[in-house]
């Protein structure tokens, strides 16, 4: 790779990472602003946690007819024009005046922001084998700070001004993303002429033929789903009497985890030096860890808020640097086709997030703070258990081609 080619793949990367970002806040920011969406519209917050669990199953949707478009249309006009309808939507989305035209919006901003799994295989395929784990790191860093910062704004711009302001600064930043795109961004040719109908058939038939897919997906569903609980649960935990606090609250204590964006290119190292499988059990070890540190959270004042930044930080590093691992092991079944291979993997990681805003707001409803960390402590022995049956063994060193055929299929 020549000096220029490096600096043309290295700001390529760069701007993806800062797409994804952008991209990842739209389907988080919610979460921060849910008692103001509630007391806004005149409903409970039980309900206004809706808008969060529509916006996780547009995501999941998107990632399942969309991203197999990656290997067949040209990358860079994909992404401006999904970027340019998540504007769209989220301009929707604060002009809705009811809860059912937000939710409704909130599917369309969902379906239309799935940047990151289309940026995924094509940051891959920039770079050699052996550097894919610290490119899917540095895209996991964009996507924690958009993930962060979104809660950490959106709480606080929806005290200030109203939750109709995150909508409006979000569809802003979309917009101006698609321009940077555009003009910034190579496009390579597609790997595949497939119909659609073949693409969208494609993820199934991956995910019955290969075991290392299967389970990279419990993995981190499980973990999303956990995950995706906690973060809807704590703001009403923060909001609810035990603290009293504001809906900044939220947003300031996803902003403490900003360590963790450090967090995800060690772990693309050490995945490209000891394999996923290393790596993954470490990170479900470390989300196992942080549901009883979490479950101390109840307990209010500072001891109770010390321990809900050392557990979401806790939470937050495994659950990162497990997605690098998992991607790296997905990503190694077949360079043709990882566009495809994202699809399947994505879909089933945000389709256990949307269960888990679900189930994180039904557990807090019926069992308060407690009942949120119990169901993490679940999910995780969940995963856990299932990866103890598999023997660590390394990554193969290149991408199997068995799939090569399927590319013009």
């Amino acid at each position: 790779m020549t000096d220029l080619n490096h600096r043309q793949t290295t700001s390529a990367v760069a701007l993806l990472a800062f797409a994804c970002g952008v991209a990842v806040g739209n389907v988080y920011f919610p979460q921060a602003i849910g008692p103001l969406v509630a007391s806004g519209l005149g409903v409970s917050p039980d309900a206004a946690t809706t808008v969060v669990t529509a916006t996780q199953f547009g995501y999941a949707a998107g990632i399942y007819l969309l991203v197999p478009l990656g290997d067949r249309l040209r990358p860079r006009r994909l992404l401006v024009t999904l970027l340019t309808l998540t504007g769209a939507g989220l301009f929707a989305a604060a002009t809705a005046q009811a809860l059912v035209p937000l939710v409704a919006a909130s599917v369309l901003v969902g379906t239309a922001t799935v940047i990151a799994p289309l940026a995924g295989p094509l940051a891959a395929g920039l770079v050699p084998a052996e550097r894919q784990g610290v490119v899917g790191g540095t895209l996991l860093s964009g996507c924690l700070a958009g993930m962060l910062l979104s809660r950490a704004l959106g709480g606080a711009l929806g005290d200030w001004l109203g939750w109709r302001a995150p909508y409006v600064v979000a569809a802003v930043l979309s917009l101006t993303v698609a321009v940077l795109l555009a003009r910034m961004l190579p496009s390579p040719a597609p790997s595949t002429a497939a119909p659609y109908p073949a693409l969208l058939a494609a993820p199934l038939r991956l995910l019955r033929t290969e075991p290392e897919l299967r389970r990279s997906c419990l993995y981190q569903a499980m973990v999303f789903a956990g995950f995706s609980a906690v973060w809807t649960g704590v703001a009403l935990l923060l909001t609810g009497p035990v603290y009293g606090l504001d809906a900044t609250a939220a947003g300031l204590l996803a902003l403490v985890n900003a360590a963790t964006m450090v967090c995800t290119p060690v772990a693309g190292r050490l995945v490209d030096r000891h394999g996923p499988d290393r790596v993954t059990l470490v990170c479900l070890l470390v989300v196992g860890a942080a549901a009883p540190v979490l479950a101390l959270g109840g307990l209010g004042g500072v001891p109770g808020l010390s321990a809900l930044v050392v557990g979401t930080l806790l939470l937050d590093v495994g659950m990162q640097s497990g997605q690098v691992a998992n991607l790296v092991r997905v990503y190694g079944l077949g360079a043709d086709v990882r566009a495809r291979l994202s699809t399947a993997y994505m879909t089933c990681v945000y389709l256990g997030g949307t269960a888990g805003s679900w189930l994180g707001a039904r557990a807090y409803g019926g069992f308060g703070w407690l009942g949120v960390c119990a169901l993490v402590a679940v999910l995780t022995a969940v995963a856990l258990g299932r990866h103890l049956l598999v023997r660590v063994r390394p990554l193969p060193a290149a991408a199997s081609s068995k799939h090569a055929g399927w590319s013009a299929s």
